[in-house]
């Protein structure tokens, strides 16, 4: 889903907030209007369908800026936050809304936590090493637009049937 930038001057730090705002909207856009069964859709071998990749980017987002930035523990943590094939797990009982609110829910809490650091401000990350705020940002409106390709061609075969 094709979300224009509301944002294409200013501060670096504003840039990179609505470029990863935009990432995120897209990705939920991706999944609105789909019927609950055809979210579900598996396509690829993989777990990755419309509504799964909302649930692993929320997971994302509650590993970089709760677990890494904040510090939290996972008795702290909001959610669910096993990163690789656990995080596109979405159970029988979730429905597009609720992984949509929990998402909604997820991304606004990334953004008080980050509010509270600069770009520049440093974590150690066990695999990826000295990580910035900066390169925080970057990494998932990489991640947000990888996966919003995903959500993209998974769509268009969904509706196209």
């Amino acid at each position: 889903m094709y979300v224009l930038p509301e944002k294409t001057t200013g501060p670096e730090r504003e840039l990179l907030e609505a470029m990863l705002d935009r990432g995120r909207l897209a990705l939920v856009e991706n999944v609105r209007g789909l019927s609950e069964a055809d979210a579900r859709i598996r396509l690829v071998p993989s777990l990755t369908t419309p509504i799964a990749l909302v649930k692993h980017t929320a997971v994302a987002e509650r590993r970089w800026f709760q677990w890494l930035i904040a510090g939290l523990d996972e008795a702290g943590i909001d959610g669910p936050s096993t990163p690789g094939d656990p995080s596109f797990v979405v159970s029988d009982s979730e429905t597009i809304d609720d992984v949509i609110a929990e998402h909604e829910r997820t991304t606004r809490r990334s953004r008080e936590i980050a509010a509270g650091f600069s770009l520049d401000d440093r974590w150690t990350h066990p695999v990826v090493g000295e990580v910035t705020l900066r390169f925080v940002y970057l990494f998932l409106i990489e991640e947000y637009a990888r996966h919003t390709g995903h959500g993209d061609i998974l769509r268009e075969q969904i509706t196209a049937r």
